[in-house]
């Protein structure tokens, strides 16, 4: 039973702990999904590309597009009654909120882009915070930007920027500091001029028609731009991210793999045990005909039944603390962090519940093959 428990106690923290990888991933995504576009196109060289060539244009005709939206990004400072702070401004075509799901991840105000008068933005909580502005708020909101080609005069450093103004309508929480730390949205005709582009853009964004296949249309997209242009899915944009998770992941796997296998080498000391006490029983199973490779197979048999028993346990222990946490919460986060994320998030994957226990129960059975062949054979040759 001691060598049960540890096995386990064992699996089931294998359960536990890439359960709560993936559900890691999983909310990373759901975040992410809420201001990235379905599918992104850009350029493999060079920070910008035109809008308007050829290869492009026949993009925008595919009858799986619903949405076709240009995007131009670049940085810039902001500048707010005296208090200022570095930002990335991104420019917006009308159909932006078309695209992605913007209007869910408002935290004060609304979504504009343009009147017939003036520029809107809208900015994320954390760069908000940092120049001291909100949504409605009756002063313009300053950006400068660094002209294109332009020594900077060192004499007079502001002539080397381009001044822009928009009235901050909105603001936007994600709780991703890449997004709500850094990005102002404004129309991409204000980025445009600031920047001194007329057709240029530094991102595509698409949104699919439901029901198509993504990563079909996204093979059908990149096929028809060649190797100029790459073509993104949601997880591709954030591929650093999801690759960090996924390596955390795998290496507390094998560290706890290792966890395991000196949980399962406990066999080695039961079956050794359970050979000396029953050395008498193995003399009668002789004298009643049994063979070696008999007794060899019911040690074997005891010693992998330890790792079954362990491994079934393990996993049904495991999934019940997975579905209380995912009942209850009992294990938080930080208090004090600001993210939406209180609790550790759990998903269970079958994939890898089956992989922890296929692991286990191999483990189980290397082990309890050295008990078995030598030290039977060692006691059946007295």
């Amino acid at each position: 039973m001691v060598a049960v428990c540890g096995v386990c106690v064992a699996t089931a923290a294998m359960i536990c702990a890439m359960s709560v990888f993936d559900g890691f991933h999983e909310f990373v995504s759901g975040m992410f999904s809420n201001l990235d576009p379905e599918l992104k196109i850009t350029a493999v060289k060079g920070k910008t590309f035109s809008s308007q060539e050829e290869n492009i244009l026949q993009i925008e005709s595919f009858p799986e597009i619903e949405v076709f939206s240009e995007v131009l990004e670049d940085n810039v400072l902001l500048k707010y009654r005296g208090r200022q702070a570095l930002g990335r401004l991104k420019g917006v075509s009308d159909n932006f909120s078309q695209s992605t799901a913007i209007d869910s991840i408002l935290f004060d105000g609304e979504f504009k882009l343009h009147d017939e008068v003036n520029n809107f933005g809208t900015i994320g909580i954390g760069l908000g915070m940092q120049i001291g502005i909100g949504a409605g708020f009756a002063f313009p909101l300053e950006i400068e930007a660094p002209k294109r080609n332009v020594k900077i005069n060192l004499s007079n450093p502001s002539a080397s920027f381009s001044p822009g103004y928009v009235y901050v309508t909105g603001v936007f929480r994600t709780d991703q500091e890449i997004y709500d730390n850094q990005l102002l949205i404004v129309p991409i005709a204000l980025t445009r001029e600031l920047f001194d582009y007329e057709t240029e853009v530094s991102a595509i964004e698409i949104k699919l028609k439901s029901g198509e296949n993504i990563d079909k249309i996204r093979d059908k997209i990149q096929k028809a731009l060649g190797e100029n242009f790459k073509v993104d899915n949601r997880s591709q944009q954030h591929d650093y991210t999801f690759r960090m998770i996924n390596m955390e992941k795998w290496m507390t796997f094998l560290i706890l793999t290792f966890i395991c296998l000196i949980a399962v080498f406990n066999v080695v000391s039961s079956l050794s045990m359970l050979i000396v006490e029953k050395k008498e029983d193995i003399v009668i199973l002789k004298n009643l005909g049994a063979d070696s490779k008999l007794i060899y197979r019911i040690f074997l048999f005891e010693g992998w039944m330890i790792s079954i028993i362990g491994a079934i346990s393990g996993v049904a222990l495991g999934l019940s603390l997975c579905f209380l946490q995912q009942q209850f919460g009992w294990i938080k986060l930080n208090p004090g962090d600001l993210s939406a994320l209180t609790a550790y998030p759990i998903v269970v994957s079958f994939s890898d519940v089956l992989i922890v226990l296929v692991t286990v129960l191999i483990l189980g059975l290397l082990a309890a093959l050295y008990p078995a062949r030598y030290l039977s054979n060692k006691w059946l040759k007295n």
